[in-house]
């Protein structure tokens, strides 16, 4: 698990874009099941505590794609004919959905990865907390994650 909250982290995965920079700190999570035990994550829940105590909950990828975008309003111009430019959403990326943490089932001795997005920005000593961990066969919940954030690097 890694927050990518700097530049060159940001650009390992993302490319040319720095999702820091718009306000969204991507988490990357990685589950590794050693059990014999498929595990159901489809009601994963992430949550972002600050050092401050405030809770921040996941964002959707699909909702991180609309928060960076502007469009400019509609400005009387000269010309009769009406002008609409729309400005492209630098968040608007496939990175953003493609690399997002989307598994539902973990089989047995595999592993799993992606990102979780907060709309928020990292503090050293923050915490990231995962729940929703079931046993497939069962649907027993098996654990939790909470995992102490450090210092940027």
């Amino acid at each position: 698990m890694a927050a990518y909250d700097t530049e060159e982290l940001a650009h390992t995965a993302f490319g040319k874009l720095n999702p820091n920079q718009y306000g969204v700190l991507p988490i990357l999570v990685i589950i590794q099941n050693d059990t014999d035990q498929a595990l159901k994550l489809d009601h994963l829940q992430a949550e972002y505590t600050g050092i401050d105590g405030r809770h921040v909950e996941a964002t959707p990828a699909d909702e991180v794609q609309t928060l960076g975008g502007t469009e400019r309003p509609n400005v009387p111009t000269a010309s009769p004919i009406p002008i609409h430019r729309k400005h492209k959403n630098p968040l608007d990326v496939w990175e953003i959905d493609g690399r997002s943490f989307a598994a539902k089932l973990l089989p047995a001795h595999e592993s799993v990865n992606g990102f979780f997005y907060f709309q928020t920005a990292h503090r050293p000593g923050s915490k990231f907390y995962l729940t929703g961990i079931k046993v497939a066969a069962t649907g027993q919940d098996l654990f939790y994650f909470e995992i102490p954030l450090g210092n940027p690097k």
